[in-house]
């Protein structure tokens, strides 16, 4: 069996205490699983050296509480959305608007659409994952493995081109 070396050797020895710091920001007894997650994270990356890695450690548990957090919000939110927009009652949400209106407002998703897929795969991607989804911009670095700096231009681009694509909608 191999012995736990670097970040992995901390995060083992310090357990103890990541576990108390998880529980008493509110995580109660979803602090083992996230514990769980944290380590599954630490073995999937291959990390440097940390120069600080205890408190690179607590950023990373106190990161897992936010995602939480949001993750919990946006679930409330949706679900207090849908029983109150839909009155208990599964409904869609175009049947009072008229054809032709949900015609061009079809339309007009195509077109954004179509703007974004023109910026690329990871700009379309990035723009989705933020505006739509609700992820934050680290997650999304972190997941597609590039810069902070990188997701906030490729925003900015998408940004840029919706709002080219309204004004030019506006005019016509």
């Amino acid at each position: 069996m191999d012995m736990a070396t670097g970040l992995s050797a901390i995060f083992l020895q310090n357990r103890p205490v990541l576990l108390r710091f998880l529980r008493a920001r509110g995580a109660g007894e979803d602090a083992e699983d996230m514990l769980q997650d944290m380590w599954m994270k630490l073995e999937a990356k291959d990390l440097g050296p940390v120069a600080d890695p205890l408190p690179y450690l607590y950023r990373m548990a106190n990161n897992l509480m936010l995602d939480r957090y949001r993750s919990s919000i946006r679930r409330e939110k949706r679900e207090h959305d849908w029983a109150g927009g839909a009155g208990g009652v599964m409904a869609d949400a175009s049947e009072n608007i008229a054809i032709d209106e949900r015609m061009i407002l079809t339309q007009r998703l195509e077109e954004a659409r179509a703007v974004l897929r023109e910026l690329g795969p990871r700009v379309e991607l990035v723009f989705r994952r933020f505006r739509i989804e609700g992820v934050g911009q680290r997650l999304i670095a972190q997941e597609l493995g590039v810069s902070l700096t990188t997701v906030e231009k490729d925003l900015q681009k998408a940004y840029r081109a919706m709002i080219a694509l309204k004004q030019r909608l506006d005019t016509e």
